[in-house]
């Protein structure tokens, strides 16, 4: 039976229902889809490095003998053995093993592993390797490159190193087009030099599948119909000077840009970007008092119960003095609170919903939702924002983000999208000053926060993690509360985590908020939102570990009063490059586009976007940090297909670029 590239993956020698439902995971449902799932690096494994040679972050084929092996039993067991070649000695660290591959590595007198070497302990490890083990030294290694998939839990790399090599031994059907040798290339390439010119063939077909879905889209909502919002509030001028301040000529700007839209009896969708206090939400609050004087309800959706608090305890200080009512909906509320606000919601008396998650559920019916407002709105996937959307018909969106996005994602992941940008801070705002700090002088950090504890100034100290791991080599919150608890005594000193219940936490920040905390151990749950303006110090611990995106929006938790801030990373000795760069960058600059920008080249988009569903909105080929140049290219064919006769060449072209790199869920580029 003939291969069907868009059937069922189950087609394919080996995958059963549990395999294919791993691979639906990875937006991999049919054969065609495990074609174009390609490897983001390549492993050359075909020289052997002298272990005397490694450094932290190298990623290296280590040989030598096995000098011993050990068992070593803390928060979680793990398998050592000690690896000599002629220049010296490196650990190696399995922390999930059975007793049958101790055994087997006891009865060996070599071993060949792969891996990433890391400090643990002080000292070169390589943890979790992929490895094989002799009995007498090995010859030479093979000179192939290793591909290294994206993967996900159940599924390691080498089976589905099987399951590509298969796709590609098949005869595939002339569905993939000329691509298909192309494809076949980048999962076996016989050197690395071939990989960059490969990869930009087929990135420039999937942008523009992509950019001509997301015009699409925009094309689609030009044709629906929204309430137009024509008036606009008298209450307007009265918030204005109840809150004791003016706009910034940026927040005016945006906010204009807003009301020309929502006039429109089209469905609004701009996304407003703005750094790290710049007064994204208030704008949203103007915008949401238009809706409301034209008699609609507003709906803010925020991805955390504690942005959701502070949501609805700024609103309610906005609008509530102008008799507007606001209501608040969390999964952690009480049954009795829940019933009561979504009766509020139901029948209108609720003005403002602000809401987590629980905005999405069916339960949640709204009277006459005409505006829906998405703070932070890549920590939430299409399909959430859209069920929220059809709760009133084609509400207007305004979407927002504090995580500036450079230019090249914005014109490529949300080509759908109006944007604004408010590009400059309120008047007032002090600049934090950034300093990078050594483990080594951490008990001198702590002596300088003490002092600056003692002029009534308030802290953050920030963790990677909650407690400690044998795993991670990192300084865990529950210890560094424990240390600082001795070592400020005088101090009230505080943890907060992302495990505790969302009132406990919500309880938590207001009691910092109200100084009746000196200095909050946290970790990174405080990244978004939280608005403690005494609050002038932020500690990083293990800053090498985060991305610049994250380290910016930490660092905005301070310098939102007028008093000087000041941020400390933290960070261990024996720094990779990119680390180095990173934290030099945060040290230099403030400017979080500039970051934003640095961050690309570094990381990739998916790390200053935050985590996405599987399949939604990213790329299989193409990667915006290395392929931004495309773009202008990408548009303007893009742009020439769309407008081609349907019958012509060109429009047959864009419907074999649509069939080849649509995924096989793309609801989220069609609806």
């Amino acid at each position: 039976m003939a291969l069907d590239p868009k059937g069922p993956i189950t087609q394919l020698h080996g995958v059963g229902p549990q395999l294919a439902q791993t691979l639906a995971k990875l937006g991999l449902h049919r054969p065609i889809d495990l074609l174009l799932h390609l490897p983001f690096r390549y492993q050359d494994r075909s020289q052997v490095r002298p272990i005397a040679g490694l450094n932290v972050g190298d990623e290296a084929l280590i040989s030598g003998q096995i000098i011993s092996t050990r068992v070593i039993f803390g928060r979680q067991r793990s398998l050592e053995l000690v690896v000599r070649d002629v220049s010296g000695e490196i650990r190696l660290r399995f922390f999930h093993f059975s007793k049958y591959q101790q055994a087997a590595i006891e009865r060996s007198n070599y071993i060949q592993a792969f891996g990433s070497v890391r400090f643990f302990g002080n000292k070169l490890t390589v943890s979790h390797p992929e490895y094989q083990t002799f009995a007498e030294e090995p010859s030479a290694p093979t000179p192939d490159l290793t591909p290294v998939y994206p993967t996900t839990q159940g599924l390691g790399q080498q089976r589905l190193r099987k399951l590509c090599k298969q796709i590609c031994a098949l005869p595939w059907p002339d569905v993939a087009g000329a691509p298909y040798a192309t494809l076949q290339a980048l999962h076996a390439p016989t050197d690395l030099e071939s990989v960059p010119a490969l990869q930009e063939q087929l990135a420039i077909d999937e942008l523009s599948a992509f950019y001509v879905l997301m015009k699409g889209r925009a094309l689609k909502r030009n044709q629906e119909r929204a309430t137009a919002l024509t008036e606009s509030s008298p209450l307007a001028a009265q918030l204005t000077a109840n809150l004791g301040f003016t706009l910034t000529a940026a927040q005016q700007r945006v906010a204009d840009e807003i009301a020309k839209d929502l006039a429109k009896p089209l469905p609004m969708l701009r996304l407003v970007q703005g750094d790290v206090g710049s007064g994204k939400t208030i704008v949203a609050a103007f915008a949401a008092l238009r809706a409301i004087h034209n008699g609609g309800q507003a709906a803010l959706m925020a991805p955390t119960e504690l942005l959701a608090e502070q949501h609805a305890q700024n609103f309610r200080q906005w609008l509530e003095p102008l008799d507007i009512q606001c209501a608040l909906l969390t999964g952690q509320m009480s049954a009795k609170h829940q019933r009561e606000g979504l009766a509020h919601v139901a029948d209108g008396t609720a003005q403002v919903v602000i809401g987590t998650h629980a905005l999405f559920q069916e339960r949640v019916t709204f009277h006459r939702l005409v505006l829906v407002i998405i703070d932070e709105q890549h920590r939430f996937g299409v399909h959430q924002r859209m069920s929220l959307q059809g709760k009133g018909g084609h509400p207007h969106q305004l979407v927002m983000t504090a995580t500036p996005i450079p230019r090249t994602l914005t014109m490529t992941l949300y080509a759908d999208m109006d944007v604004s940008v408010i590009d400059e801070l309120p008047k007032g705002r002090q600049p934090i000053t950034t300093h990078t700090v050594s483990q080594d002088n951490r008990a001198k950090l702590v002596e300088r926060l003490h002092r600056v504890l003692q002029s009534r100034q308030q802290a953050f100290w920030v963790c990677t993690l909650i407690e400690d791991s044998d795993e991670i080599d990192a300084q865990s919150a529950e210890s560094t509360l424990a240390a600082l608890t001795q070592a400020l005594p005088e101090h009230r000193i505080a943890l907060l985590h992302g495990r505790m219940k969302g009132d406990e936490k919500v309880a938590l920040m207001q009691a910092f908020k109200r100084h009746e905390i000196d200095l909050l151990v946290a970790t990174t749950v405080v990244e978004v939102g939280v608005d403690v303006p005494n609050a002038t110090q932020m500690i990083i611990e293990n800053a090498e570990r985060l991305g610049l995106a994250q380290l910016h929006q930490l660092r905005g938790r301070v310098g939102r009063g007028n008093l000087a801030s000041r941020c400390f990373l933290l960070f261990k000795p024996g720094l990779s490059a990119a680390a180095k760069h990173r934290l030099n960058a945060m040290r230099e600059s403030q400017d979080g586009f500039y970051l934003a920008e640095q961050d690309l080249k570094l990381r990739g988009p998916g790390d200053i976007l935050g985590t996405r569903q599987a399949g939604e909105e990213s790329f299989r080929i193409a990667d915006l940090s290395v392929h931004a140049h495309l773009m202008p290219r990408v548009i303007q064919r893009s742009e020439a297909l769309m407008a081609a006769d349907e019958h012509s060449a060109a429009a047959a072209e864009l419907q074999q670029l649509l069939e080849m790199w649509a995924p096989a869920d793309d609801r989220h580029l069609n609806v």
